[in-house]
C-alpha cells in the first residue's frame, strides 16, 4: 500500500528494471553487457550518481520495453570491474526508496522523474513491541534454513535500528518478488513490521513442515506405499 505523496525533491533518475526487488542496505551484483546499460552505468560512474532499481511487472530483463512497478530503491555503485568490449561487473548497495512519477525513453535506457519515498511513522509507539515480536521469528526462520543447509546467520548480525531490521527481514525472506515488492511499497514502518511478522511466521511454519517431513522420510526404512 502506497502512502500519500509528500513534498520532496523530484529528480530524473536512470532506471534499471530487474526481476529482483532491491531494499536499502541490500547488496546487488550485476554483469553489465547490454549497450544501453553499459552507457547508463558509465554515466552513473562518471557523474557519481545512483541508478534506480525497479521490479518488472511485465516483460523480461532483456526486453526492449517492459512494464514496471512504480516504487523502487536507489543503488549506489561501490565497485566496478571493467571487462572486454566495454562490459563490466559492478557491486552496488541499496540506499533509499523512491516513487516514480513518470517515465520516458529519450535515452537508450529507461529514465524517469522520481521523488523520495521515505518510510513514515519511525517514532510510532508500537514499534518496540512489533520489533520484539518479529525478532524471534527472524531467528526461527533462519534457524530452519540452517537446518535445511541453506544459510547460516548469527543473531548478533541483526540491526538495532527498526527500519533496517524491517529491510533485512524483507531481504532474507525467501518469497516471490511480488511479495517483496508489496513490502517495499508499504508506507509506514509499523505496517511494514506487522506485515513481515505475519509473512515470516507463515513461511517459518511451512519450512518447519518441510523439515519434519524430510526427517520422517530419512528415518522411515520403508517410506514408499505398498501400492
Amino acid at each position: 500500500m502506497i502512502g500519500k505523496r509528500s513534498v520532496s525533491n523530484t529528480r530524473e533518475m536512470p532506471l534499471f528494471p530487474l526481476s529482483t526487488v532491491l531494499f536499502p542496505g541490500m547488496p546487488l551484483y550485476l554483469h553489465i553487457f547490454e549497450p544501453r546499460y553499459k552507457l547508463m552505468i558509465s554515466e552513473c560512474i562518471r557523474e557519481a550518481r545512483p541508478f534506480g532499481v525497479v521490479l518488472i511487472s511485465e516483460g523480461t530483463e532483456v526486453s526492449p520495453n517492459v512494464s514496471i512497478f512504480n516504487v523502487g530503491t536507489t543503488a549506489h555503485i561501490t565497485h566496478v570491474k571493467p571487462l572486454a568490449h566495454g562490459e563490466m561487473n559492478i557491486a552496488s548497495v541499496g540506499q533509499s526508496r523512491f516513487r516514480i512519477l513518470s517515465t520516458h525513453n529519450r535515452y537508450p535506457y529507461l529514465s524517469g522523474i522520481v521523488e523520495d519515498f521515505p518510510i513514515e511513522n519511525r517514532d510510532d509507539a508500537r514499534i518496540p513491541e512489533l520489533v520484539s515480536r518479529l525478532t524471534p521469528q527472524i531467528k526461527r526462520y533462519l534457524d530452519i534454513f540452517a537446518a535445511l543447509g541453506e544459510v547460516e546467520f548469527k543473531m548478533d548480525q541483526l540491526p538495532d535500528d527498526p527500519e533496517m531490521l524491517a529491510y533485512l527481514t524483507a531481504i532474507v525472506l525467501n518469497v516471490p518478488p511480488i511479495n517483496k515488492q508489496r513490502i517495499l511499497e508499504i508506507a509506514s514502518l509499523p505496517e511494514m513490521l506487522s506485515a513481515e511478522y505475519a509473512l515470516i511466521r507463515r513461511e517459518a511454519l511451512f519450512l518447519q513442515h518441510i523439515v519434519e517431513r524430510g526427517s520422517r522420510w530419512r528415518d522411515d526404512p520403508n517410506p514408499f506405499s505398498p501400492n
